[in-house]
């Protein structure tokens, strides 16, 4: 009978490895999905469902992310400034040229599990660029290709 072992805080904080993913011509949610379940540790044959046990994650070429369909003409990102009738919309275009580092953070946002503490941290390991270069070399990130 195989026994399932569940890691605890103290041994997830070991071994936290970086990749990097290369977001050009790469589908969006297609992309995020692989995202998200390296940020979550999904990967990893000792994952945890309430234990940060993810690996950090470094994405280049945000600037040069697709999507299918008809997306690119309707969709839209909201967002509200906390004033009376302060929704803003934002079209995937205008976003995509003012900053494309947040198309790609808000759909992996979206793949995580709920609100939570967790998410939060788990997100705080993802590293968005918007072009090639990035200031992470120094911790050898492991190329990753989809």
């Amino acid at each position: 009978m195989d026994i399932t072992k569940f890691v605890h805080k103290a041994e997830a904080l070991t071994e936290k490895k970086y990749f990097l993913f290369d977001a050009n011509g790469k589908t969006l949610g297609r992309f995020a999905t692989e995202i998200s379940k390296i940020l979550r540790g999904k990967h990893k044959p000792n994952y945890t469902p309430n234990v940060d046990t993810g690996d950090f994650v470094v994405v280049v070429n945000a600037n040069k992310i697709k999507v299918t369909g008809t997306k690119e003409a309707r969709k839209v990102y909201r967002y509200h400034t906390g004033w009376v009738g302060g929704l803003k919309e934002v079209p995937y275009r205008v976003m995509l040229k003012k900053n494309p580092e947040e198309i790609i953070y808000r759909a992996v946002k979206g793949m995580m599990p709920v609100k939570s503490k967790l998410a939060r941290q788990q997100l705080k390991k993802l590293k968005i660029f918007k072009n090639e270069d990035h200031n992470l070399q120094a911790q050898k990130p492991l190329v990753v290709n989809i």
